[in-house]
């Protein structure tokens, strides 16, 4: 066992596969308490079980660490608030909080119900912000917090996930402001956008044609490539080790950063994101002016067929 987060209290919301079970055993590994939190439900959201919790604060347990299990759901407010006062009951504070909760409903926009955008939203960004604004209560009068919450590569859209897109990119703005909101308590609050075959990757792939509709984009050899780097190369584990660094006392400096992170990479973003070009007069700039003068500056090289967000 390390001593990293040594008498540090931590939750990791959706812990039960995939990254967030990584993540929980990575805390735990370094001395946290962990609150193992998971609904237990499928890739899609149905269903609900306890064993997923259950098997992760077991195998921390048998590592000689200490974790109690959430079964309760990010997506309501009362949910969200039981998580937090579980970690406060069961050890008497919460210094890291890790927002993993989440899951896909894919579908292209002009077949996206209500129902699939709304429940995507609810538990991605709205879950998020549930468990977040309860932890910096907490925090705020602990004058210390560490909140690390996971975007995705998919933020910066991706064909047929409006829904999650718009979920995981809303996370990264809401992780900027309780930056700065928090940053005078001592807490800081950073984002990742993690690259990991979980389960869900694996399920579109095994039983939803992911690997047919890749072909069909980019043809089989880049997407036979890319479907090694994710199944192969990309594993939750892979991603702990920074979410560990960025919970810890050592990343106090750390602050509003948004880092993308898989097999042997860690990147950070520049935030914010600078603007390429500028076109700039003294004064208004007419319809007729831009139409003559954009093809050649701002928009001289877009193209209607947008590149691939993968990063490899």
């Amino acid at each position: 066992m390390g001593e990293l987060l040594k008498g540090k209290v931590a939750i990791v919301t959706g812990a039960g596969k995939g990254l967030g079970r990584a993540e929980a055993i990575a805390l735990a590994a370094q001395g946290a308490k962990v609150v193992v939190n998971d609904l237990g439900t499928a890739t899609d959201g149905s269903g609900v079980s306890r064993g997923p919790a259950d098997e992760v604060v077991a195998e921390i347990k048998k590592a000689g660490g200490q974790a109690v299990p959430s079964y309760a759901s990010v997506a309501v407010v009362d949910g969200a608030e039981s998580i937090i006062k579980t970690a406060v009951d069961s050890f008497g504070r919460l210094d890291i909080l890790v927002n993993n909760a989440g899951f896909n409903r894919d579908r292209m926009i002009y077949n996206t119900t209500d129902e699939e955008w709304d429940s995507v939203i609810k538990t991605n960004l709205s879950g998020t912000f549930y468990c977040t604004r309860a932890t910096c209560r907490v925090m705020k009068q602990q004058n210390y917090g560490r909140i690390i919450s996971t975007s995705s590569h998919a933020g910066l859209g991706n064909m047929g996930q409006a829904n999650y897109s718009a979920a995981k990119e809303g996370i990264v703005g809401l992780t900027r402001t309780v930056a700065r909101d928090m940053q005078r308590y001592g807490v800081t609050c950073n984002v990742i956008r993690p690259v990991a075959g979980t389960r869900g990757f694996i399920e579109m792939v095994n039983e939803k044609g992911l690997k047919d509709a890749w072909s069909r984009m980019w043809g089989a050899e880049l997407a036979e490539k890319r479907l090694k780097q994710m199944l192969e190369l990309n594993q939750p584990e892979d991603v702990a080790g920074l979410v560990v660094y960025l919970a810890s006392e050592k990343a106090s400096n750390v602050n509003g950063c948004v880092f993308e992170v898989w097999h042997g990479h860690i990147g950070i973003y520049v935030d914010p994101p600078p603007i390429e070009q500028v076109l700039w007069k003294d004064g208004l700039w007419t319809v007729e002016e831009l139409v003559e003068t954009m093809p050649s500056t701002l928009t001289r090289n877009k193209t209607h067929d947008l590149p691939a967000i993968f990063p490899f």
